[in-house]
């Protein structure tokens, strides 16, 4: 799957623009508008992107814990303070630094750039039993039969959800709640029909997954 960007960014009109572009260019994006409860999302994360001025801990504050933490990971500053000063301080503690206003060309350039100086440039496809995906072309083909699959829009997005997150055991509200982005009422069956339908098209029997593990009171999980 693309790689993982972790984005802290509290202005949401820029937040917004950001991650739908860096989506298209086929990143996974986590973006977060403060920084409560950070550590829980830096594990996946191959690159972050941080703002200065977010509510709670400043992002010179969150970057110099984060590399204590993960010095492996690069981070990128991108912020609308110019001053030569912050950027100095930003650099003790970050890998990159970008003002606002930006191209986003610029961003993923540079993105690009510090995730091949960390070697951490993401497969172009990936295995799960007889499922190839390549993530270059989003198709996804079964190789006992040489054909390609093809998925609804929110089947392919509950999907590749999956692949953003392998291994990891992700709730029904975190699954909706991304993919519909509106709040998860308790009892609703709605991801429930369309994984059930996802898995008539991706398994080999539907009736006993094993590409989508149901993980009982919790969720679901695709290991890869």
């Amino acid at each position: 799957m693309g790689n993982q960007i972790l984005y802290f960014e509290d202005d949401v009109e820029i937040g917004d623009l950001v991650t739908k572009d860096l989506e298209s260019r086929g990143y996974g994006v986590t973006w977060r508008v403060s920084s409560d409860q950070y550590p829980q999302f830096i594990k996946q994360a191959d690159l972050i992107i941080l703002d200065i001025m977010l509510p709670g801990l400043d992002g010179f504050t969150i970057g110099e814990r984060i590399k204590a933490i993960r010095s492996d990971v690069p981070i990128i500053f991108l912020t609308a303070r110019t001053s030569i000063e912050d950027v100095l301080k930003g650099l003790v503690y970050a890998d990159d630094y970008l003002t606002k206003p930006f191209h986003p060309d610029e961003l993923a350039a540079r993105i690009d750039v510090l995730l091949r100086r960390f070697d951490k440039v993401a497969k172009s496809s990936v295995n799960i039993q007889h499922l190839v995906i390549d993530f270059n072309t989003n198709r996804i083909m079964d190789t006992r039969t040489n054909d390609e699959i093809i998925l609804t829009e929110k089947q392919h997005k509950i999907f590749y959800y999956f692949l953003r997150h392998p291994n990891q055991i992700l709730t029904k509200e975190q699954i909706y709640e991304h993919i519909w982005e509106q709040s998860y009422i308790e009892g609703d069956k709605t991801l429930m029909v369309h994984i059930r339908y996802l898995r008539q098209k991706i398994e080999i029997d539907p009736q006993f997954p094993t590409v989508i593990e149901t993980i009982r009171g919790i969720g679901y999980r695709v290991k890869q």
